[in-house]
Parts: C-alpha cells; sequence; structure tokens
C-alpha cells in the first residue's frame, strides 16, 4: 500500500491502521491465536501503525501486541498507545488522569509490556478536567527529548485544546470518531484545524461499532451496545440500518461491501481533511484481508457526491454515545475557556 506522513514530520504510514481494543475488551473475548493472526495479517499487507492503550484490558492488550511481535517486526511497527483512563478492580472506569507524574508512570509500565525502549505515538486517551493540557503534553514533550516517545497525539479533543497541545509540541495526529454515521468533526472544526495545523487524523469507528457493515440487523443476546451506544437502541436502530442499506447499490455497482464502501469514503476524505488513517478495529485475519480491498478503491468526487446524498449527515438517528460518555469527550463539548498552568 501507498504510504503518506501522518502529519507534518509524522512517520510515514499505510491508509489502514490496525485498533486493537477488541481483542481484549470485550464481552466475547477474542481468542489469542486469531488476535496474533490478525496483527501478522495487517503487517504482511504493509499496515503497520497498531493502536492500542494501557487500559485495554488492564494491559492484557499490551502484553499481547508484545507477544505477536516477532523479532525483526519492531522496526516497521509503529506503536500508538494511549493512556489516562483509570480503571478499577472490576474493570469499571473511574476517572481520567493527565498529571505529568501519571504520564511519565504510565509510560514506564507500557514500555515494560510492550518490551519497547520507545512508542511511536504517544496520546492522552481523553482531556483530564483538572490538568491543563500544556502541562499533560508538555510531560511527553520531555518523554520525547528523553527518546523514549517519537511523536505526541491527541484523541476526542476539539479544536481549542489542539491548538494549546500544538503550542506546547508539534502534534503528529488527531485520534477521532469520523464515519458516514459520525460526521461532527466536519462541522465542530476538528477537521479544519488539522488541516491548518498539517496535523494527521486517525479515524476509528469508521464503520459506526457494526452498524455500516451491512450485515447487523438486530441485537443477539447479550448485546449490550444499545446501553451506551443510542443509534442501537430500538427508538432509531431501525432508521439507521435503513440508511446504511442506501449504500448497497453503491457498493453492489462496483463489487464491494457496505463495509468496503464505508472504509474507502472515509480514506478519501483525505482529498478534503489532509492525511486521514481509517483505523480497523477487529480481532479476525478476514477482516483485515476485506478491509485491505478498502485501501484500493478509488472514489470520484461525483462518488463521494453520491454516497453524501444516500446518508446525509443529519440524518442518522441518536447521539453517538449515552449522555455520560458523551460529557467526556472535550471534541463535543464546544469553546474552553483559558485554563492557567501556574507557569
Amino acid at each position: 500500500m501507498q504510504t503518506r506522513p501522518l502529519g507534518t514530520g509524522g512517520p510515514q504510514v499505510a491508509p489502514l491502521a490496525l485498533g486493537c481494543a477488541g481483542m481484549s475488551d470485550h464481552t466475547d473475548p477474542a481468542d489469542e491465536a486469531d488476535a496474533v493472526a490478525t496483527i501478522h495479517t495487517a503487517l504482511a499487507a504493509g499496515v503497520t501503525l497498531l493502536d492500542t492503550a494501557d487500559f485495554y484490558g488492564m494491559g492484557h492488550n499490551e502484553d499481547l501486541v508484545r507477544r505477536a511481535l516477532r523479532a525483526d517486526d519492531r522496526e516497521k511497527v509503529l506503536l500508538s498507545v494511549k493512556f489516562g483512563a483509570l480503571r478499577g478492580p472490576d474493570g469499571a472506569f473511574v476517572g481520567i488522569e493527565g498529571r505529568p507524574a501519571h504520564v511519565k508512570n504510565a509510560l514506564a509500565y507500557s514500555l515494560r509490556r510492550l518490551g519497547t525502549d520507545h512508542v511511536d505515538v504517544y496520546r492522552p486517551s481523553r482531556l483530564a478536567a483538572d490538568t491543563p493540557i500544556e502541562d499533560t503534553i508538555g510531560a511527553i514533550s520531555e518523554l520525547v527529548q528523553a527518546g523514549y516517545v517519537r511523536h505526541i497525539g491527541l484523541s476526542e479533543v476539539g479544536p481549542e485544546t489542539i491548538r494549546r497541545a500544538h503550542a506546547v509540541h508539534p502534534i503528529c495526529d488527531v485520534q477521532i470518531e469520523y464515519s458516514l454515521f459520525s460526521r461532527d468533526p466536519e462541522t465542530n472544526g476538528i477537521l479544519d484545524t488539522c488541516r491548518e495545523l498539517g496535523i494527521g487524523v486517525t479515524a476509528y469507528g469508521v464503520l459506526a461499532h457494526g452498524l455500516l457493515t451491512g450485515t447487523y440487523r438486530h441485537p443477539a443476546g447479550g448485546d449490550s451496545r444499545a446501553h451506551w451506544l443510542p443509534r442501537f437502541h430500538p427508538d432509531n436502530l431501525a432508521t439507521n440500518l435503513t440508511l446504511a442499506d442506501r449504500l448497497r447499490p453503491i457498493a453492489d455497482a462496483r463489487g464491494i461491501s457496505i463495509a468496503q464502501l464505508a472504509t474507502a469514503w472515509v480514506i478519501a476524505q483525505s482529498r478534503r481533511c489532509g492525511t486521514i488513517v481509517a483505523v480497523l478495529g477487529t480481532r479476525r485475519p478476514h477482516h483485515v484481508e476485506e478491509a485491505l480491498v478498502a485501501a484500493e478503491v478509488t472514489l470520484t468526487d461525483a462518488d463521494l457526491r453520491t454516497i453524501d446524498e444516500a446518508i446525509p449527515p443529519d440524518a442518522v438517528a441518536g447521539t453517538r454515545y449515552a449522555a455520560p460518555l458523551m460529557a467526556l469527550l472535550d471534541s463535543e463539548s464546544g469553546p474552553k475557556p483559558s485554563v492557567s498552568t501556574g507557569n
């Protein structure tokens, strides 16, 4: 696959990245052999950016990535690691931490679990309400200077936070949910800010947590998505599945699936918004192989207009998360007042 820099001065990346969360945090835990095979399939195809976090499986995911990487893999793999989400013994999320001491402590444990002397992109998973972003990014900048981190990223933050962070140290990329069903980054200034500052975007949730696979129909037993993803609530699900089905004739005309078309659409937004990488969240090798097709699909401007007409940005029913989770997203909360760092 052709590569491109992830932001000005960032590492070279393929249009697809592999999100590893589902290999550790899921109601139906992944078979480790399948998870390892998924990572190997991605690497063999030229996908080098692996996205993980210290709180995925409370360390399990980083251990898994370490076990999956073979002796000669580390030189070609880019490890993107999130930190800051705190969990209790029962697995519940209990807070967001961004203080400098925590930043450095968290990285120390991540390096040990990953079996490496550096991570390629290090990012706070959310904006910590009680810590100025300048302090958090300043601590990571010190880790860059010490050689433990190569690049700094952000996740789920709005334009003002992006600018404040970038003023402390160049930001490589912003990780944000972005798909045909989640298009707020187009209108809330996030994509515009990233383009202006030369910051890349790693887009997760490109298949809308399954709604854009073209195969999801009704909740299976034990499917808890409706509790924390309003778009899966019975009041919204029928509308959203109807919208997804509007992509079927467009995909059929190209001989690809709805999922492949939805992924190709995200990748194609690089033409409008700068470098955008689609993060494929999977734990099955065949899903990687299917997504590779999307990376080779070329959508014309006419194609993009047809897709936009099929799924207007304001037609999706329900917010992307339940209210308590939405409240944690700086990317959704609008402009912020400046916060003194005490310096």
